[in-house]
């Protein structure tokens, strides 16, 4: 392999974006995804599976950074419904630890670490918008892929990748969810289909392909989805969602509600590849902070490099200042990132000191509005 590089955001036009669909770094990070999507058809969260020194290694690293959370309380910040300043923090030490955190996963060279360090501290939220959205989602997955082509995990670990790794991020990013009241990013999270996450839904319908009983419709009913949210994703996330919200699901998430009608879940995991393809991978308000480095490589045009600024984290493109009104931290973003909108959890502490009962994971219980 060439030098490694720091990555960073080289998509700022619809040309690149299509120069992106048309690359090897898109096609590989589809095939990954249908790959890993592949090894969990018809597997439970709770099933027996080997898991590698790799693997092993990896959720004691994301344990970790869910310590880091647990010692970095939100301050308090009752007169706000925004995410908690306490975040950066977090964040903060999250990029601290970074290196230390990757010198424990076995095989993986020195030389290599400040590249994979940017897609790792990349997935658990933006420092200065204090949001989450699935394009954050998305650097996880590409730190799994960077991973795997330094052959830190290989083809025999895919099945304990989603179930035991991807499905422990999704865990930690409850907890910061729901400590530091993470706003969706973008428009209402119009680009996950929980306010914050995709993934799960995909890979949790591919457990769920042809199951005997369970049906997509299924989630409409609590005891269901009670009963076997411990065993698939896909109801796990349903539960998460009835836990915050309290109305109906047609009206804070239609595109579950309309999903629920499709007749198979095969046909709701082919249906999620397309709709991640489209709505994802190909949206270029998501895209614009896809991070290229030497591994995942961009070979389209480059943009000008006056274009590479130091604002956003030195990358791609630049925040116009003051358009976003409250909450949006020291920065604007306007169309490109979306209004701020209050983390489903305020919305719901609301509701508790209105006498509302409130559960949720976590430290702090997360509005979804």
């Amino acid at each position: 392999m060439s030098a490694y590089l720091v990555p960073r955001k080289l998509i700022l036009t619809k040309e690149q974006l299509t120069a992106f669909q048309d690359s090897r770094t898109h096609k590989e990070v589809v095939s990954y995804i249908e790959t890993l999507n592949g090894a969990v058809v018809g597997v439970k969260l709770t099933d027996p599976c080997e898991e590698s020194q790799s693997v092993r290694a990896i959720i004691s690293v994301l344990d970790s950074v869910e310590g880091l959370a647990r010692e970095t309380p939100p301050i308090e910040n009752s007169g706000s419904r925004f995410g908690n300043p306490a975040f950066k923090q977090f964040y903060d030490k999250v990029s601290e630890n970074a290196t230390s955190l990757h010198e424990r996963l076995p095989g993986l060279s020195t030389e290599s670490i400040p590249e994979l360090s940017v897609y790792f501290k990349e997935s658990w939220g933006n420092r200065t918008r204090i949001d989450y959205g699935s394009g954050m989602e998305l650097n996880f997955l590409c730190w799994l892929l960077c991973l795997e082509r330094l052959h830190v995990v290989q083809e025999s670990d895919h099945k304990a990748l989603v179930i035991r790794v991807f499905w422990r991020y999704i865990q930690v990013m409850r907890t910061l969810q729901s400590s530091y009241w993470l706003e969706p990013a973008g428009s209402h999270g119009v680009w996950g289909l929980d306010d914050y996450h995709f993934l799960p839904f995909l890979f949790g319908s591919a457990q769920l392909r042809g199951h005997k009983y369970l049906r997509p419709k299924s989630i409409h009913d609590n005891d269901v989805v009670d009963e076997y949210a411990k065993d698939y994703m896909y109801l796990a996330c349903i539960k998460f969602i009835n836990s915050i919200k309290t109305a109906s699901l047609r009206w804070h998430s239609p595109m579950l509600d309309d999903i629920s009608g499709v007749k198979t879940w095969d046909k709701v995991n082919s249906g999620m590849i397309k709709m991640y393809l489209a709505e994802v991978l190909g949206k270029l308000p998501v895209i614009q902070h896809f991070l290229f480095g030497s591994i995942l490589a961009f070979d389209g045009p480059l943009p000008p490099e006056s274009q590479h600024g130091t604002d956003d984290a030195h990358w791609g493109h630049a925040h116009s200042q003051g358009e976003g009104g409250a909450g949006q931290g020291e920065t604007g973003w306007g169309d490109c990132c979306g209004i701020p909108v209050p983390s489903a959890f305020a919305a719901a502490e609301a509701e508790r000191k209105a006498g509302v009962k409130l559960s949720g994971p976590a430290i702090r219980p997360v509005p979804f509005d």
